[in-house]
């Protein structure tokens, strides 16, 4: 009979691994390894205790057949067998459990059955207890230590099934927040594999776009826009985020912004998809077109009697000192000609301005220009200023440094950061220092002073247009909040960037980088 005994236990293993394989329900497996643990060690009863993280302690979770009210017991660790079995570690057999001391009779009395014996075993995981498994009353005698080497196996095995279902339940908890998240974002959201399709979209992006249930292909979305970079650019990027915009112009405008970032394959390494984020932003470009047409307009119709307020102001004074006129009338024109002349700098600074807000990179004429003459030249500009503030700018070059772009717009933007400088320079004599240097793929223009510095609160606001930090902080006397945001611009539409570290007290430095040519 033996023989035919370790056959039907082992085609009983065979149905154990394919029942605990055969779900990740967390509650479904238990009871599964419930209505198992009896079988495998031919019992009349089993029960299932689990360790709760929180206290420590044991509980029931399930026990086959018996009363529920069992739900409501906990164990110690170290009380009962299976207290004892969870804090060693080692399975235990007891065949008669009403004379052992370790035995608890508290399962009895709540349901009315009668232990006979037990066979617990516990379910590890990486050496920590989970729980424990027990089979009660054999059925036909005694618990044997082959009874036990199979249910010590069992339960290994629950375990690994157990600890799956919980990782499992737990991804699934992930995913409805991430879901929840993703869905309740205002700004749309599409998820892409490598090949993109669309896998994931949310509220938002279904609604902007027409988005149906199939989800589609990256490329019949942006078909009939104008992407800025294309498409091909984006998707050929090394950068990890690559920001762009988007303009439909039929049925009716439609322009968007936003970003599209990698997802990466931690195992195979490669591109697995790409996150894309967006919003729309025709509301917001309109504003900003009748903000920028109303500048425009304002400044082309101040700018022709400001040049007659100038001019004549400035023959006025000239007469005025030629006659020796009282120091009254001389101090009037001269006030009237030195306002008037901040004014029709601020309508050029405006002009410029209007016109640089239309500016991109698909604008912009790019040629190689070597960075040294076209840093000099806004130095030279400068040269007045620099006497009339007694300052210093010192100039150093990377021999041979070059940058793409248009040289133009870089030397404007230079002559920007050196005049920032000058300003600010807390009431000494203004030490301005300009390097230029190479930096992989960059060219980089630094330029640092040893002004009063910026405060940390500060720093994000200074590149906003009109934006000036406190003048009761920097002593600024003159400004339009212009200049930085011109810095900003020029390097964005130049495909560059601007970084600013500044200390309070100390000073401020600002790094220009702009796409270099192949070496």
């Amino acid at each position: 009979m033996a023989p035919v005994r370790q056959s039907e236990r082992f085609e009983l293993f065979l149905e154990v691994g394919r029942l605990l394989s055969s779900t990740l329900d967390l509650q479904e497996l238990l009871t599964i390894v419930m209505q198992l643990s009896a079988r495998v060690v031919d019992s009349e009863t089993a029960s299932l205790l689990l360790v709760d993280p929180r206290t420590d302690e044991l509980y029931f979770h399930v026990a086959l057949g018996l009363d529920p009210q069992l739900a409501k017991i906990r164990l110690k660790m170290g009380e009962g067998i299976c207290g004892a079995v969870a804090q060693s570690g080692k399975p235990l057999i007891i065949n008669d459990c009403q004379n052992d001391p370790r035995w608890s009779s508290k399962m009895d009395k709540s349901s009315g059955f009668v232990t006979r014996s037990i066979l617990a075993a516990p379910i590890l995981l990486k050496g920590r207890c989970i729980g424990v498994v027990e089979a009660i009353n054999h059925r036909e005698g005694d618990y044997s230590e082959a009874d036990l080497r199979v249910f010590e196996a069992f339960a290994s095995q629950a375990g690994v099934a157990i600890e799956n279902a919980r990782l499992f339940a737990s991804l699934q908890g992930e995913k409805v927040k991430m879901s929840l998240l993703f869905n309740e974002m205002r700004d749309a959201a599409l998820l892409t594999d490598g090949k993109g399709a669309i896998v994931l979209a949310n509220a938002a992006a279904r609604r902007l776009l027409g988005l149906g249930a199939e989800g589609g292909r990256i490329e019949a979305l942006v078909e009939g826009m104008t992407l800025t970079p294309s498409l091909a650019e984006i998707i050929a990027a090394e950068k990890e985020v690559v920001e762009f915009s988007a303009v439909r112009e039929e049925p009716q405008k439609l322009i968007l912004a936003g970003s599209a970032s990698y997802v990466r394959d931690a195992q195979a390494g490669g591109v697995s998809g790409r996150v894309v984020v967006f919003r729309d932003v025709t509301d917001e470009r309109r504003e900003e077109g009748l903000k920028r047409n109303f500048l425009s307009l304002i400044s082309h119709k101040l700018k022709t009697p400001l040049a007659s307020v100038t001019g004549y102001s400035q023959l006025l004074l000239s007469t005025f000192q030629k006659r020796g006129a009282a120091g009254f009338e001389t101090n009037a024109a001269a006030a009237i000609q030195a306002q008037g002349a901040k004014l029709s700098s601020l309508v050029d600074k405006l002009l410029n301005y209007t016109v640089l807000e239309q500016l991109d990179r698909s604008s912009v004429v790019v040629t190689e220009f070597p960075v040294a003459d076209v840093v000099q030249e806004a130095v030279r500009s400068l040269e007045t200023q620099t006497a009339e503030t007694k300052g210093r700018i010192e100039l150093e070059t990377e021999p041979g440094l070059a940058a793409l772009g248009d040289p133009l717009l870089v030397r404007d933007l230079v002559k920007n950061l050196l005049e920032n400088g000058l300003k600010f320079s807390g009431g000494k004599p203004p030490e301005v220092r300009v390097r230029c240097r190479r930096e992989g793929a960059l060219a980089a223009i630094e330029v640092s002073d040893r002004g009063p510095g910026i405060p940390p609160e500060e720093v994000d606001r200074v590149f906003r247009k009109f934006y000036q930090v406190d003048a009761s902080f920097t002593g600024q006397v003159d400004g339009w909040g212009l200049g930085l945001s011109f810095v900003q611009k020029v390097a964005a539409a130049l495909g560059g960037t601007v970084r600013l570290e500044s200390k309070v007290g100390e000073g401020s430095r600002f790094t220009v980088s702009l796409p270099a040519p192949e070496r």
